[in-house]
């Protein structure tokens, strides 16, 4: 007997390997280059990956889509995590300074989650803002190329910084794909 649910059947737009997101032929992340040599290189391209992988959960959707909640009472949602890491960029710059910290990019403490609504001028923001602090965060990186430089008032390794970055992406990029499969059903690597 067929049973009837409110969850949105698994699909995903692979064609050649079912259980993946996009065949690795359309794949954006998928390079035919070498892998890149050294250590900062290697993290720069896990980062530029997990990145390019959050931009590819959320693609397609509406702001509706994009502002839902994913489980109550977790105010967690894909623009929830864009503004998110907005906001982390923003303040590991905080880490690289030993000057007064840059404010908070949307004011309170979890108002990246709490305050992201439906709304198409603020996913544009959204998207706007994680741009904007992306750049402004690799530009600060870029003028400490020793991994082994320690900067800031916690004395935090260039290193640490870059690898806490990609852990950030990587653990939030497992979130969305659980919040793009709860708004679609898609699902994939």
């Amino acid at each position: 007997m067929h049973r009837m649910s409110d969850q949105p059947a698994r699909w995903t737009q692979a064609t050649v390997y079912p259980d993946m997101w996009a065949d690795p032929d359309d794949d954006p992340r998928n390079k035919e280059a070498v892998s890149p040599d050294g250590e900062l290189a290697t993290l720069q391209d896990f980062l530029t990956g997990y990145r390019m992988t959050l931009r590819m959960k959320c693609e397609g959707l509406d702001a509706e889509q994009l502002a839902r909640r994913s489980v109550p009472p977790s105010t967690m949602s894909l623009l929830g995590l864009v503004r998110h890491l907005a906001e982390v960029e923003r303040d590991w710059r905080n880490w690289i300074t030993d000057g007064d910290p840059l404010p908070k990019l949307y004011g309170r403490r979890d108002a990246d989650f709490d305050e992201a609504v439906a709304e198409q001028a603020m996913v544009d923001a959204a998207y706007s803002d994680l741009e904007r602090e992306q750049a402004a965060t690799d530009a600060a990186l870029a003028e400490h190329p020793d991994m082994g430089e320690r900067v800031g008032k916690d004395n935090t390794s260039i290193r640490e910084l870059m690898v806490h970055r990609i852990e950030e992406y990587a653990r939030h990029c497992g979130h969305a794909d659980l919040l793009r499969e709860c708004v679609d059903g898609r699902v994939g690597q």
